[in-house]
């Protein structure tokens, strides 16, 4: 990671100088809701994907967690923007991170004062480098059930559903995999352990409804927005297991993976396994948005540093 400045509550400090006690409360009990986003460098300068919008899900999950924000939106994206420069840093990913912090422990956060901190870094890809771009992902699916509505609230980005995350990504590494899916209690396709999934049958794109569990995801939302702009016909749907098997194409998006194309489920070859012909269209089209080369989504979904 890069040393460099990190927001906290509204000051600049440095890297090694960002501390909290060891008895912040989300430390103990998860009570933390947080954010990706990235920056990427353009012909117009750096510039941040979609930072209202991300911006505006953290504000959510903090209302769902009950957390006084004590910001503005208009105050988190100014803080955002200032954290890059302060770090000079031409690309990066964004991690703004809402917690309840020290104070009295116990299940109940109500007590604590709610804490903001903004971190950014170079975050190279995410999901296994591979020296062939169109090659894909190997994923298994994860014997981890994925956490639903009855549990916990899935509109929150939290920091403890991504517990079950972890879980799964590990006992997927461990089996010499890149990557999990997981299911839900009714054996339906949710997502990756942190990213959306899709699948191409025919020329039909399909993706799992929110209902699922899965996150709403904002690459997620962007890459159904580029397909109906180019009139790629998608579904929102309930996928099986099965299905995964005997798809054309998939892939995976998020904030760190981007759009990324699976090769494998399970053993099983997807397609040839390299990216197919919608994944590689769809993955060229969101490229060129996030790098400014798109006037029409670029101007929407683009916020610049310098301006």
């Amino acid at each position: 990671m890069t040393v460099g400045r990190i927001w906290i509550d509204g000051s600049l400090v440095k890297w090694d100088e960002a501390r909290i006690h060891i008895l912040t409360h989300s430390l103990h009990y998860g009570t933390g809701v947080f954010e990706g986003i990235r920056c990427y460098k353009t012909m117009n300068g750096r510039a941040v994907f979609r930072l209202p919008d991300h911006i505006q899900r953290l504000i959510n999950s903090c209302k769902i967690y009950f957390m006084d924000l004590r910001y503005s939106k208009t105050q988190l994206q100014d803080a955002v923007i200032d954290t890059i420069s302060a770090n000079g840093i031409e690309e990066c990913y964004i991690r703004p991170i809402a917690y309840y912090g020290y104070g009295k422990m116990g299940v109940n956060p109500l007590p604590n004062k709610v804490s903001v901190a903004i971190a950014v870094w170079k975050w190279d890809e995410y999901l296994k480098n591979q020296t062939d771009p169109e090659s894909g992902a190997r994923l298994m699916v994860s014997a981890w059930t994925r956490i639903d509505a009855m549990s916990m609230p899935m509109h929150a980005k939290a920091t403890a559903n991504y517990a079950n995350s972890a879980l799964a990504r590990v006992e997927a590494l461990k089996a010499g995999f890149d990557e999990a899916i997981m299911l839900n209690r009714n054996g339906m396709v949710v997502e990756a352990s942190a990213e959306n999934i899709f699948i191409v049958r025919g020329n039909l794109l399909i993706t799992p409804p929110l209902t699922s569990g899965a996150l709403d995801g904002i690459t997620r939302d962007s890459i159904l927005t580029i397909a109906k702009e180019y009139k790629i016909p998608y579904e929102i749907r309930d996928i099986l297991r099965d299905e995964l098997y005997l798809a054309d194409e998939l892939f995976l998006t998020g904030t760190a993976a981007e759009v990324r194309p699976v090769g494998e489920i399970d053993n099983r070859l997807i397609g040839d396994g390299k990216a197919g012909v919608i994944t590689k269209r769809l993955k060229s089209s969101f490229e060129t948005i996030v790098h400014g080369k798109d006037k029409k989504f670029s101007k929407r979904w683009l916020t610049y540093v310098n301006q």
